[in-house]
């Protein structure tokens, strides 16, 4: 080995170390990154607060006639943005992808209509408490003059095959279910006064909402509430707690229930009961 080769030998061996080095400090600074997407300090430096929303759930996430996303939802996930200081970017998302998109750090936070199960809650962190809560009700013709659930005792009520409520309802109420495929031709047979339609009372709002159907109703109370939990990833404790401080908030000052008469929804009694719970704390 010449004098040349034996003194590049030890500046190669350094200049490899020091490439090493360097690829593993690159690593770990794109591994901190990661782990920080979705923070308050990184979505406060980047200015933007991204969150998954519905855009096909009238009045709680859907498109305006200008094609912008509205509703009960995205105007809670404003007043989030507005409190942090940054703007609003408001991602569609369906119920296939929210969490994925969460995960993925594409989103910061999910405010989907999405239930809290203890399934998702292995996956997402969930926002305490609860900012809202879906139920069972049913759509009617006024004309039925419906005041109590127990009127529907062997009356013919439309639903969707597989829902997860029909058996309790059965049993609670004994109406004689006729099962369908799909809400559309749930619709159809009320609008054919087949039947009385037993669903979601979220998704009855929006139906409610649609040209055609004023002559229709959802006369009763509300049962077998679904708390909805606004999701950030798992470990994003700092923005989970930033946020629930704001739910306890709106629940304090009657904000939900001042957003239901915003968005046309009829009171539910978890508002109310959720209104009651944490302006009794203050």
């Amino acid at each position: 080995m010449t004098t040349a080769a034996r003194i590049r030998q030890p500046f190669r061996r350094r200049f490899r170390a020091g490439i090493a080095l360097l690829f593993g400090l690159m690593l770990l600074l794109g591994a901190s990154g990661a782990a920080r997407a979705g923070s308050l300090d990184d979505i406060r430096a980047r200015g933007v607060l991204v969150v998954g929303a519905k855009a096909d759930y009238r009045p709680f996430g859907f498109r305006d006639e200008a094609g912008i996303i509205v509703g009960f939802e995205p105007d809670l996930a404003a007043e989030i943005a507005k409190a942090l200081g940054v703007k609003l970017k408001l991602v569609p998302v369906v119920a296939a992808n929210r969490i994925t998109l969460l995960q993925s750090g594409d989103l910061d936070i999910v405010i989907a209509t999405m239930n809290v199960t203890p399934e998702r809650a292995k996956q997402v962190d969930f926002v305490e408490p609860s900012y809202y809560a879906s139920g069972v009700n049913v759509l009617a013709p006024k004309s039925a003059h419906l005041h109590v659930w127990q009127e529907l005792r062997d009356k013919p009520v439309c639903s969707v095959e597989g829902a997860a409520y029909l058996n309790e309802i059965k049993d609670r109420y004994g109406p004689e279910f006729h099962l369908y495929k799909d809400t559309s031709q749930v619709y159809a047979a009320v609008k054919a006064g087949e039947c009385y339609a037993a669903y979601d009372d979220t998704a009855l709002v929006g139906q409610l909402q649609m040209p055609g159907w004023g002559d229709y109703e959802m006369p009763l109370r509300s049962v077998l509430p679904q708390p909805w939990g606004m999701a950030v990833k798992q470990g994003n404790s700092e923005l989970a707690a930033f946020v629930g401080d704001l739910v306890k908030k709106w629940h304090a000052d009657g904000h939900i229930e001042q957003l239901e008469k915003t968005w046309h929804i009829p009171p539910s009694v978890f508002a109310e009961q959720m209104h009651r719970r944490f302006a009794d704390a203050d």
